[in-house]
């Protein structure tokens, strides 16, 4: 009876986390086709929905490298502008659909996996407007650390029209390097 409940809970579990990762708000849809080794190398974060792992940080970048595994390094940095210090968070990314789609799922903490949703990309792979699983996930990259005002307007239109509330956007700052 013990090993039929540890099965059960097994299966929640990972039925649970295999649904967090395969999840994208109502409405959107991810870019395809999407080709990962263009999306690699360094992505400023110009604007983002505020949570609690990037609560006060300026200056935020994101640096997908590939792995010999087939995964994608994710290298975060910010600068905490109440403590004074750099902050570092490493994870790992995988596709979360089908390839050559621009669905991925990111770990930060071992097995948990959260979507990452690239739900608007220009041609040449310089400005994304990212999603997560819900509405409270949102952020606006760019390989530079601004964002042509045309692009920003259409992104944020495109969030307007999801349902995002684009008021509650916090626009960083990219006045220091490391």
């Amino acid at each position: 009876m013990k090993s039929i409940f540890v099965l059960t809970a097994s299966a929640l579990v990972t039925l649970f986390a295999c649904k967090s990762c395969a999840t994208i708000p109502r409405g959107a849809v991810a870019v395809r086709p999407f080709d990962t080794e263009k999306y690699l190398g360094r992505w400023y974060e110009i604007a983002r929905m505020d949570f609690r792992f990037e609560r006060n940080l300026n200056n935020t970048t994101a640096e997908y490298t590939l792995n010999k595994d087939g995964s994608i390094k994710v290298d975060n940095r910010g600068f905490n502008y109440v403590t004074g210090e750099w902050k570092q968070a490493i994870g790992k990314a995988r596709p979360a659909g089908v390839p050559d789609e621009g669905r991925l799922k990111v770990s930060f903490f071992g097995p948990f996996y959260s979507p990452y949703n690239v739900i608007a990309l220009d041609d040449d792979y310089q400005y994304a407007l990212i999603a997560g699983k819900n509405l409270k996930y949102l952020w606006i990259l760019s390989r530079q650390t601004t964002i042509p005002d045309e692009t920003r307007l259409q992104y944020l239109k495109t969030a307007r029209d999801l349902g995002y509330d684009t008021s509650a956007l916090i626009w960083v700052s990219h006045d220091k390097s490391k």
